[in-house]
């Protein structure tokens, strides 16, 4: 079996709306919904959990659960205090046996069925790999700046990627990696930094630059386009 764990549980302060950027609605249904419905879409996927801000759990519930065809949304459960805390929820209510499981972002609605697929497509073809992240190579220069904005270095960009979701692992080789994280006090950015911690092997896997992540409410409008450009899945409200 495989498993997707879809994390919805930030509080979106930057998206400068009370209902949060995963209610939010684009085409008439909510952020959350089109995420989760292109998991749904996915053949690959078997169960899907979903991760909710802990004061809103029945309101992702019924965006997601209540809506039409969304059966394999097997659970909506709280969220924890950061985010490697809330992806070991939602690992914890995966239905086991579980072999491999994507992480994806909640408000990365845009992505793609293909994306999702792939991820799983090279672990079963890879036997030593354990973790797969989707992203693109960095086109922009990159700058590392210090805290009073002055520029300390350029990194050479042809060695730099965009990491992005889902994220798929053998789900005993992501389990590992949080056990020992949490036990080390290790947050990490994204779950590949946790496998690769441990010592797990984690490819890149060039995506689509339109796998949006909404994060202020001008994505919502861009989000609305990327839909329309893929077949007509959203129309203006």
């Amino acid at each position: 079996m495989n498993g997707a764990v879809i994390v919805a549980g930030g509080s979106g302060e930057r998206f400068g709306d009370s209902r949060g950027k995963q209610l939010a609605l684009v085409g008439g249904k909510s952020v959350l919904a089109h995420t989760v419905e292109a998991f749904e879409r996915c053949e690959a996927v078997d169960a899907i959990v979903v991760v909710a801000h802990p004061d809103r759990v029945d309101e992702y519930r019924k965006a997601v659960v209540g809506a039409e065809g969304m059966g394999k949304v097997v659970a909506v459960v709280a969220g924890g205090e950061t985010r490697r805390a809330s992806v070991a929820a939602g690992l914890a209510a995966l239905p086991m046996p579980c072999e491999s499981v994507a992480i994806h972002d909640g408000a990365r609605a845009a992505v793609a069925v293909e994306t999702i697929a792939e991820g799983f497509l090279v672990l079963r073809e890879h036997p030593g790999v354990d973790g797969v992240v989707v992203g693109h190579p960095s086109f922009d220069t990159i700058k590392e700046v210090d805290p009073e904005g002055r520029v300390v270095s350029t990194p050479d960009r042809s060695h730099l990627w965009i990491a992005q979701t889902p994220q798929t692992f053998r789900t005993d080789a992501l389990l590992r990696a949080h056990r020992a994280a949490a036990v080390e006090g290790f947050e990490g950015t994204d779950d590949a930094v946790l496998v690769e911690r441990a010592g797990g092997s984690v490819r890149m896997l060039e995506g689509p630059r339109w796998n949006l992540k909404v994060t202020v409410r001008e994505d919502l409008d861009v989000l609305a386009a990327l839909l329309r450009a893929r077949g007509g899945e959203a129309t203006d409200d």
